[in-house]
């Protein structure tokens, strides 16, 4: 389920009805500063779209008539996810999107996630600001590699997170990445590499974190 504490909720965005026109949706977002706003009904509930400020400038270099509705250069309309969807299938919504609409379970207008604020929880679940290494540990997707490759590791220090990569179409492997806490120092980490390679699980990558940053 997607966490509400990741969405800006719709008291604390800018909007645009969608009785305004063209020439007022360009003042509230030359105003604001941002791209693109949502669009709202009359009675600020119901999502409409988004209106991004390159489309209102570019109809009005082109001579467009600036008094039309802003609704003329709607885009988005289905670009939208409840605010119980699962999380994963985000992903396959926000894609290039600056933010993505969210609606209650009513289907009324909840606020936006942003891509920006998506990519910053990944981030810190990542741990990559506390870490020391990230491995990118190659193995044949075999029931029970994971418990192996972790039960190695945790031999010789805790793990911060991991993230498991599905195989590509074609490809007959999986790639796990473990980020390793702060502690872990280049001593440990061959130890670490070693005892997996032993194992046959081949350590594809070694990312230094404190390099890095």
């Amino acid at each position: 389920m997607l966490l509400k504490s990741l969405i800006k909720p719709k008291e604390r965005l800018i909007t645009v009805q969608e009785n305004v026109t063209l020439e007022e949706a360009l003042k509230v977002l030359e105003d604001s500063g941002y791209r693109c706003v949502p669009i709202l009904d009359e009675t600020g509930t119901i999502f409409r779209g988004n209106i991004y400020k390159m489309h209102i400038y570019r109809h009005k270099s082109r001579g467009g008539d600036m008094h039309l509705p802003v609704t003329t250069l709607l885009k988005n309309a289905t670009k939208f996810i409840s605010v119980n969807a699962a999380f994963f299938n985000v992903f396959f919504s926000i894609k290039d999107l600056p933010y993505i609409a969210v609606l209650d379970a009513n289907n009324k207008f909840y606020g936006i996630l942003t891509h920006t604020r998506l990519m910053d929880m990944l981030s810190q679940s990542w741990n990559v600001n506390i870490g020391s290494y990230v491995l990118t540990v190659v193995s044949s997707g075999n029931r029970g590699d994971l418990a192996g490759v972790a039960k190695i590791i945790t031999k010789y220090t805790n793990i911060a997170s991991v993230i498991s990569l599905d195989a590509q179409e074609g490809e007959m492997v999986h790639r796990i990445m473990f980020t390793l806490p702060a502690e872990v120092d280049a001593d440990k980490l061959d130890r670490i590499v070693h005892a997996l390679e032993r194992k046959e699980f081949r350590v594809a990558e070694i990312e230094d974190l404190k390099k890095e940053g």
